[in-house]
């Protein structure tokens, strides 16, 4: 039996961006229920200091997620590069399943990759160093005892220097190596990956030796809804316009 699932990622939820949570509240009342499965792969929010910051924009979200699953949806969720202290705590609190860095599910029968996409970008050595750091229980555990005015703090200038830092960059050192898709694909046995991160929503084809191969990039919110839409075998990029439901 067929199933309907949506895939999204790369929303950057913010307080400063009212247009962005409309639109994905929208989604999620109008579009999503319809769906047996939605996955978010990751940068769900612009950035998470830890699951003790309550706020009314991230109790919004998990109460609108909590509604969808009582719909019967079930929500699961992949850390992205600004959301990776995202953990169980309000997972729980949003009714979704947290996964790991990389997942393997099965979509009609067929086997499919999913990833939030930043450890695809290999050629940025300095993103890859602050993400091994980053992602150590030791740094971790210091960032969540340090007050939330200062990991806050630390968030915002964060934001600046990568802000900067990404404009100074060429391109195609942010864009995915293709031989580390490659890499992964092989390393799962399979020949079709779906992530975000980059910000081009496409569909790649290449071949994986004699096999033909996709890699499905998700749009990002920043200026429309962005989801891909799994149902029958077939795979399918969607937008919808700021405004319109």
């Amino acid at each position: 039996m067929s199933r309907l699932i949506y895939f999204i990622a790369d929303l950057h939820l913010s307080e400063e961006r009212v247009d962005i949570s409309t639109c994905f509240f929208n989604f999620l009342k109008d579009t999503a229920p319809a769906a047996d499965q939605l996955y978010i792969l990751g940068d769900l929010f612009e950035y998470w200091i830890g699951d003790d910051d309550f706020n009314a924009l991230s109790n919004s979200v998990a109460k609108e997620l909590t509604s969808l699953s009582q719909t019967g949806t079930e929500i699961f969720f992949i850390q992205g590069n600004r959301d990776f202290l995202l953990g169980e705590k309000y997972a729980k609190r949003c009714s979704m399943t947290l996964l790991p860095d990389t997942q393997l599910i099965d979509l009609d029968g067929k086997q499919a990759l999913i990833m939030h996409g930043d450890t695809l970008c290999t050629r940025d050595v300095d993103y890859q160093k602050f993400r091994a750091k980053s992602r150590t229980w030791w740094w971790q555990g210091f960032i969540k005892c340090l007050p939330l005015s200062v990991r806050r703090k630390m968030a915002q200038n964060y934001r600046t220097k990568s802000a900067m830092s990404t404009a100074l960059k060429a391109q195609d050192i942010m864009d995915v190596t293709q031989s580390e898709v490659e890499k992964v694909l092989t390393q799962a046995d399979c020949d079709l990956l779906i992530h975000g991160h980059t910000h081009r929503p496409d569909i790649h084809h290449f071949t994986l030796g004699e096999t033909p191969a996709r890699r499905i990039v998700l749009g990002d919110w920043y200026e429309q809804g962005a989801w891909l839409k799994s149902e029958n075998g077939q795979l399918e990029l969607l937008c919808q316009p700021f405004g319109k439901n």
